[in-house]
């Protein structure tokens, strides 16, 4: 289990590596997905899998979304790339900065430190996980509404920030 769990932290960082070196949001999505998959593997490995699969459907079902809206208003002819030189040089100062962290922070990582929330499942009636899947049906309606209201906000902000100059794909003809 530690050995995945460490599969799922290094697929998690490279993909972060992967979202802030590319400045084109056509592979930055893939990387946004790594990330996502990653984190939820990271959150189901931990004892919560019902949360997980939550935050992922929610994850790709709407902010996804405001990534395919950006991608077409941002009509770039020639994107960079993962192998352009630019998003290279950018992915190796951030692995630097990543290795100068891991460098700075090593002593106080321990595996057995690395406890789920199933770990004393013979001792409880439940799993990890229900106590808050029980409070997020019961303060769910509220929550959603928030929810939807910062997705729309954020579609908003994405779409005002691809437009640009020459107006985007929203320019009066």
């Amino acid at each position: 289990m530690t050995y995945l769990m460490c599969l799922f932290l290094l697929g998690l960082v490279f993909g972060l590596v992967a979202v802030a070196s590319n400045p084109s949001p056509y592979f930055a999505a893939l990387g946004l997905v790594v990330v996502a998959g990653m984190g939820c593997g990271i959150l189901a490995g931990h004892g919560g899998p019902f949360l997980s699969l939550v935050l992922f459907l929610i994850y790709l079902g709407g902010m996804l979304v405001v990534f395919a809206y950006s991608a077409a208003l941002a009509a770039e002819p020639y994107p960079e790339s993962w192998g352009s030189r630019a998003v290279l040089v950018y992915m190796a100062l951030y692995a630097l900065a990543l290795g100068g962290g891991l460098f700075l922070f090593r002593g106080g990582w321990y595996e057995y430190s690395w406890v789920t929330a199933d770990e004393l499942a013979d001792f409880s009636l439940s799993r990890g996980d229900m106590g808050g899947v029980a409070l997020m049906y019961s303060f769910g309606g509220g929550m959603l509404l928030v929810s939807a209201g910062v997705l729309l906000l954020t579609l908003f902000v994405v779409l005002e920030l691809t437009r640009g100059l020459s107006r985007g794909a929203l320019r009066a003809v």
